[in-house]
């Protein structure tokens, strides 16, 4: 079983940056495909950004592509997202998502392990 913990949701001003954590248990980390996804009040989740195992390929949403930047660390088992330019618009709960057999797309079933959620407000 992997657990999954998210870290770094804040309140921060539009235009501002932060930086999401999600650290992940278990000893096979660094062959998963790793995920961000959102959900925005009133919304369905959505895929944000996505990772391989290796770092080499990343895959984002459109409406944050040029803005945010999904990395990982295998040494230390976490899945880092670099939100920059934020808008009210991000203002969501955002999840991090693992993938055993390294799935790396937006489809939500593929994700076998989901974390609890952190919160990130942005004002305007």
């Amino acid at each position: 079983q992997v657990q999954l913990v998210e870290s770094g949701g804040r309140l921060v001003q539009a235009g501002g940056s932060l930086r999401l954590s999600c650290t992940a248990s278990g000893r096979t980390f660094s062959t998963y495909g790793m995920a961000w996804f959102r959900r925005a009040p009133g919304k369905e989740r959505e895929f944000v950004a996505s990772i391989n195992w290796s770092g080499r390929s990343t895959y984002y949403a459109d409406s944050v592509k040029g803005r945010f930047t999904i990395s990982r660390d295998n040494a230390k088992s976490t899945v880092y997202l670099q939100m920059n330019s934020v808008k009210p618009e991000d203002t969501a709960v955002y999840y991090c998502a693992a993938a055993a057999g390294g799935y790396t797309g937006t489809y939500q079933n593929q994700y076998d392990y989901w974390g609890q959620g952190t919160q990130v407000t942005v004002s305007s």
